[in-house]
């Protein structure tokens, strides 16, 4: 039976009100110290815990999959990192920063087994219906190949990560088509003001010099409004580049939720409400860090 599209709004809407889940595995202290243990300080242990279901690759690979860091940077860490620990210990590492973190998380709230089920339950559904459509989905893909956990919390962070891979896989390949580089998505993405420029050009490696290139670049093609490197605005033509690139990441996002239809994704949303809040409250998703996996 072909199952009807969903809107992809709704599918977005599921995967903003869970991500929280996945994405404090970046930020989160409990990571940190894993990666410290290991020898993987700061962003190395970033590179590696996120690119080690690829297995022991070197920086290519990641370079083009992680898309917006600037090369340099990721080839300080890798293949460096494999030589002072193996992508399984890694791995390892990183599954249990999650599992002690998203416990901390959780433990502040009341009947969180229900809502953890809840979610969990849908979000795998999801999660397993994207596994249908590896094509042209790297990173996805490498993660698709490991193993599900058996707790319900890691179920569902271990759902999170995958359907956060198969959406960003999905929104490289867009921003490819739409003729924009990763240093070029970071710049527009500042433009919205809802990342400050310190933080993004900072945690990607860019020096002032070529971020200030890249925005005069943008200016030039007329997507960007005049001002200096830090005084980012968007002009009407920057603002619909961002908006197409925008839905159709959305678009090619939507068939992994589609499983799950309209009621579905609505009740994903509400039951991950609570469980995001509790990992935002935790203090898991301090932006001020650096990222560490």
């Amino acid at each position: 039976m072909v199952r009807s599209p969903l809107d992809p709004a709704v599918a977005r809407a599921a995967w903003r009100r869970a991500e929280p889940i996945h994405a404090m595995i970046y930020f989160a202290p409990e990571a940190r110290e894993r990666y410290d243990a290991l020898g993987l300080d700061g962003l190395t242990g970033y590179f590696a815990s996120r690119s080690a279901a690829f297995g022991a690759v070197p920086a290519e690979p990641v370079i083009a999959t992680f898309f917006n860091f600037k090369p340099a940077l990721v080839r300080a860490a890798l293949p460096a990192a494999w030589e002072r620990a193996d992508p399984p210990a890694v791995l390892r590492a990183r599954l249990d920063a999650a599992d002690a973190a998203l416990s901390r998380a959780f433990s502040a709230l009341e009947d969180a087994a229900d809502a953890v089920a809840e979610a969990a339950g849908l979000a795998r559904r999801a999660a397993e219906s994207a596994c249908e459509q590896l094509p042209g989905r790297s990173l996805f893909a490498a993660h698709a190949a490991l193993p599900w956990p058996d707790e319900p919390h890691l179920v569902l962070w271990h759902a999170q990560t995958l359907l956060r891979e198969f959406r960003g896989d999905g929104h490289v390949n867009a921003l490819v088509v739409a003729g924009i580089t990763g240093l070029d998505a970071l710049v527009l993405h500042a433009a919205t003001g809802d990342v400050p420029v310190r933080f993004l050009r900072r945690s990607r490696g860019w020096t002032g010099d070529e971020w200030a290139a890249a925005v005069d670049d943008l200016r030039s093609r007329g997507l960007l409004a005049d001002g200096d490197a830090d005084d980012l605005a968007l002009t009407d033509a920057g603002r619909e580049l961002r908006q197409s690139v925008e839905d159709r990441t959305d678009a090619l996002a939507e068939p992994a939720y589609r499983v799950l239809g309209e009621d579905g994704c609505v009740r994903l949303a509400e039951a991950a409400r609570p469980l995001s809040r509790a990992v935002v409250d935790a203090g898991l998703l301090d932006l001020k860090a650096t990222p560490s996996g």
